[in-house]
């Protein structure tokens, strides 16, 4: 594929319409990524699109790379990672928009984010998140802490997805019909990928769920499980609006969730959880599809049916069936016959001619016109790409010349600013000049003050030193006399007022005699304080030496003490040793004799089942058992159990291997081993005497053969040296070989006489007319009776009901004469020079497929007629109505099918039976809505007041329901359990009825 057809396909997907994206170019950009095994053409040409400033062309990028992330080559992803960034600034920038596109894109390009975050996390998963329960398992490793990561993980990509959805729906009016609307599909076109994904996340979180639950406690879990909760409410309700839309009909086919979410504290609820399924119609059309063919490609097949359609309009269609009768022309004799005929070869041999030039004249030109409009399209998407460049081209140089016209604007006021600078530049410098030479004053005057304080700080040093002697002197003294002072001050105030007057009057040689009286009298004491402290040390210091004398003597106690205690220890320590010593041994012994029985026990019921098979093969040669016969289906169910048992057989043998001490999972399957391989060598011994002679030969020597590696394979269990190597697949080979045999020699279904398979045709669609036409005259007399006798509300559900009972029949009118229609055409051009009956009896298995359906319609209509009485009577079920209604879309189904399998794809009797078979589904579908809408009428009629119950009372209500619940429950299990065998029953009988078995060379 080439780049630049890629490059126009991408350009004609992400445009600046609001229209949904067409399928082609999307499909052809993903075609281009395998092709070239990456994205870098198309991240080439959508870095050059103006997505942050057009929201609807960032919506459909995001649409289109969604696809190619699902569906493109691996490679897309590692191309994308380095553009994360910009996907991240370009949600936050359309984030700040809280209308039209603005705040779709930004959710959009999350999720995106949140995608490729995930994938490169986890790169098991594929981009379509399509994987297997085997590859889910390895995705985790089988370590429940990577399980429960990648749960959290899912929760996350599953909510994002979430809220683009809820997003799209709230940005729509969904009162009007948005989804046929271009607009409408523009937004909801990327939701089919989103619900392609939803549908597999839901699926893998559930089995995650139930894996965590079977390996950590259920308390740890809660969070898991409300959000579990919360998220399946929202996408069932997503689901089923969505499947509600038209848009999505024609689309894809929406699965619905379960009414009630899986039950995560019972195991046994994995085994109720279906996978939902979105399916894609193979011939559903995309709303971009365009018409492919017109007159001028009508292939010759269809012109020849045209020429002779017109040919039968001219000369009637009983002389054209029949060109060489000519007895119901009266008064013609034979020379006038001959002429006659001879001039109608003539003019067909003409016509011939005409229609050969007319032919080939029309091929000619439908090649030159589809030459000419592929020209002319290539030259329009050309037009079209350019004159999105020169938009693009001309939003890019508007934006720059605004830009350029601020920068001028920018400029005039940068060159004003600037002759004001350099006005004021001249000023400063002038201030500037006289500064400096006032800073040189000053600076010279610096110089001189700093030698002079130089000399200043020397004085002042040594004054200050001086200074502090003289200050720390008197400090000593001040503190000398305050201490004096304070201690006097209580006794001698009267004393220190005469001192203070004193001394004020003495001189300074008495100021110093006073001081140093004082310092004297401070001296002693001092060295008063000073011996009363010593006393006080040496009376702690005796103390202290006593105590210490106690310490010694108790620490001499402490470590004899320990002394004896470490030998106790030593001793009980060596004891203990002996007797765990003595306890592994006895342990080993007894897992020894353990083992040892175990297998002795594993021999015993080996040997009871080689017995039983033993047993099995001798009979065979015993004459009494001649007498005994079996049927081959008998045999296959017997040859199936067989096999499933071989299959928990293996599995049982390997617990075993793994673990010799438990024998419990095995000796089960060896025991119900040997019964159901003896039950299948009995059981094919006697079908074999029922059977033909080299099939019957071939069927006991195969059970012989069963037997004998049978026995083989418990002699190896049964021996400790081959217990390891013990293999049952040549037992399996042998049951494969009988269940072939049994398959062959199953009865075949009744054949119906081929030349009444034209007639019973015939009468069988004539039957299925005659009933839809009673069912819709019995339905217009129930309306009629119920117009006449009802009133208020409940004619309201009756006239609702019944009117669309009456529209699904007139469907199934339309689509049965369809039926017809088609089934009349593929006769008439199948069966050639052979007649109707013929053709029937050639194609017995697609008669016998058109009688099945033919039956299953009309049988489908009378069944709802009569439910429909009895719905309006108040004497049925709506349940009844609507399960009558899914069986009749499932019979309509079944006869479209079977007239489709021999149809041209290009007839247009197919196409009406198509649509009628479309109006089939929505009338049926109407009849279920109008069902469950009558039913919730009626229903919220039965209102529950409790209001004048006592406590007793409510209480023993509520125990009631509680048993009526499980009740209901437990009939519930055994009516599904009967649903799936009656299943069972049906397909096996409709197999004998329709021979199914017979081989494809038919």
């Amino acid at each position: 594929m080439e780049v630049g057809k890629m490059t126009v396909s991408i350009n004609k997907a992400i445009n600046t319409q609001e229209v949904a994206v067409k399928e082609k170019h999307a499909r052809t950009c993903i075609l281009g990524t395998h092709h070239e095994k990456g994205a870098q053409t198309f991240w080439s040409v959508v870095n050059r699109l103006p997505l942050s400033s057009n929201a609807v062309l960032c919506w459909k990028f995001c649409h289109v790379f969604h696809k190619l992330l699902r569906d493109g080559h691996p490679n897309v992803l590692k191309d994308s990672v380095r553009n994360k960034n910009e996907l991240s600034d370009m949600s936050r920038m359309w984030g700040h928009l809280s209308e039209g596109y603005g705040q779709l894109c930004s959710i959009y390009l999350k999720l995106l984010r949140t995608k490729m975050e995930f994938h490169t996390k986890n790169p098991r998963f594929p981009g379509n998140l399509q994987m297997s329960d085997r590859q889910l398992d390895e995705a985790g490793e089988n370590d429940v802490n990577n399980f429960f990561q990648l749960t959290v993980e899912m929760f996350d990509y599953l909510e994002c997805e979430l809220n683009l959805f809820q997003t799209v729906f709230s940005s729509l009016d969904m009162s009007r019909s948005v989804s046929v609307t271009a607009a409408g599909q523009c937004r909801l076109a990327p939701l089919i990928p989103v619900i392609l994904d939803c549908s597999h996340l839901y699926d893998y979180t559930v089995k995650l769920l139930f894996k965590l639950h079977s390996c950590l406690p259920a308390d740890t879990l809660q969070g898991h499980r409300d959000r579990f909760l919360e998220q399946f409410r929202k996408l069932k309700d997503l689901f089923y609006r969505s499947s509600n839309l038209q848009y999505f009909k024609r689309l894809i086919q929406i699965p619905q969730l379960p009414e009630n979410p899986p039950n995560f504290l019972r195991a046994s609820a994995l085994s109720e959880h279906i996978s939902p399924v979105v399916v894609i119609p193979a011939e559903a059309s995309s709303p971009d599809s365009e018409p492919t063919a017109d007159l001028v490609d009508m292939d010759p097949a269809s012109q020849q049916s045209l020429f002779d359609n017109k040919f039968d309009d001219i000369f009637g269609s009983s002389f054209s069936n029949d060109p060489f009768n000519f007895n119901s022309q009266n008064g013609m004799n034979k020379d006038d016959k001959d002429r006659l005929i001879e001039q109608l070869y003539r003019e067909i041999s003409a016509l011939k001619e005409e229609l050969e030039n007319f032919k080939a004249e029309s091929h000619r030109l439908g090649v030159q016109l589809r030459g000419r409009i592929s020209e002319r399209e290539a030259e329009l998407a050309e037009q079209l790409h350019l004159k999105q460049q020169a938009l693009d081209e001309s939003d890019f140089l508007r934006t720059e010349l605004e830009e350029l016209k601020k920068q001028r604007e920018d400029t005039e006021k940068a060159q004003r600013s600037l002759t004001e600078i350099e006005r004021r530049a001249q000023a400063n410098e002038q201030r500037y000049t006289k500064l400096k030479e006032k800073y040189s004053e000053l600076v010279q005057n610096h110089a001189d003050l700093l030698r002079k304080n130089a000399e200043v700080t020397k004085q002042v040093t040594v004054a200050r030193q001086a200074q502090g002697d003289v200050e720390r002197e008197k400090k000593e003294l001040e503190d000398s006399f305050q201490r004096v002072s304070e201690q006097a001050q209580r006794k001698t105030q009267e004393q220190a007022e005469v001192l203070e007057t004193l001394k004020r009057e003495l001189t300074a040689s008495k100021q110093e005699l006073q001081a140093l009286q004082s310092t004297v009298q401070s001296s002693l004491q001092s060295e008063a304080e000073c011996s009363s402290r010593t006393a006080g040390l040496e009376q702690e210091r005796d103390s202290l030496v006593t105590a210490l004398a106690a310490l010694q003597a108790e620490l001499q106690h402490l470590k004899a003490a320990r002394d004896s205690e470490r030998e106790s220890s030593s001793q009980r320590l060596e004891t203990l040793q002996t007797q765990l010593g003595e306890k592994e041994s006895r342990e080993q012994a007894l897992q020894q004799r353990l083992l040892d029985e175990q297998f002795a026990l594993l021999q015993c019921t080996v040997w009871e089942a080689e017995q039983m098979v033993q047993d099995s093969l001798n009979r065979l040669e015993d004459p009494t058992h001649i007498s005994c016969t079996s049927s081959a289906d008998y045999l296959l169910c017997r040859a199936l159990a067989a096999s499933d048992c071989i299959e928990r057989l293996q599995g049982a043998h390997g617990t075993y291997l793994s673990n010799r001490a438990d024998v419990s999972s095995l000796l089960p399957c060896v025991a119900l081993f040997a019964h159901l391989i003896s039950d299948t060598i009995l059981q094919g011994s006697a079908t074999a005497h029922m059977a033909p002679m080299d099939p019957a030969d071939l069927l006991s020597e195969t059970c012989k053969q069963c037997g004998s590696e049978a026995l083989r394979y418990l002699g190896a269990l049964k021996d400790e040296a081959s217990l390891a190597r013990a293999d049952c697949t040549a037992v399996r080979n042998c049951l494969s070989r009988i269940s072939t045999i049994g398959e062959e020699l199953r009865p075949k279904g009744l054949d119906v006489e081929q030349d009444e398979l034209g007639d019973l045709v015939d009468k069988e669609m004539a039957a299925t007319s005659a009933a839809i036409e009673t069912a819709a005259a019995r339905i217009e007399d129930m309306l009629s009776k119920a117009r006449a006798g009802d009133t208020g509300a409940k004619l309201e559900v009756n006239e609702r009901i019944l009117g669309s009972c009456t529209d699904l029949m007139q469907a199934i009118q339309v689509l049965v004469l369809a039926s017809k229609d088609l089934q009349r055409e593929i006769v008439e051009s199948g069966r050639g020079a052979a007649s109707p009956k013929e053709f029937y009896a050639r194609n017995s298995r697609w008669t016998e497929g058109l009688i099945s359906a033919s039956k299953a319609v009309g049988w489908g209509a009378t069944v709802m007629v009569d439910a429909a009485d009895l719905v309006v009577q108040g004497q049925g079920k709506f349940e009844e109505l609507m399960v009558c209604s899914h069986e009749i879309a499932a019979s309509t189904a079944q006869l479209v099918a079977a007239s489709k399998v021999k149809a041209d794809k290009d007839s247009a009797n197919l196409a009406r039976l198509q649509q009628a078979s479309r109006g089939v589904n929505q009338a049926t579908a109407r009849v279920v809505a109008s069902t469950k809408s009558a039913k919730s009428q009626i229903e919220e009629k039965d209102t529950m007041d409790f209001s004048s119950m006592t406590l007793t009372q409510i209480k023993r209500q509520e125990m009631d329901s509680q048993v009526r619940v499980l009740e209901l429950e437990n009939q519930l299990q055994r009516e599904r359990q009967k649903l799936g065998e009656l299943r069972k029953k049906h397909y096996k009988l409709a197999g004998v009825a329709e021979g199914w078995d017979e081989d494809a060379a038919e």
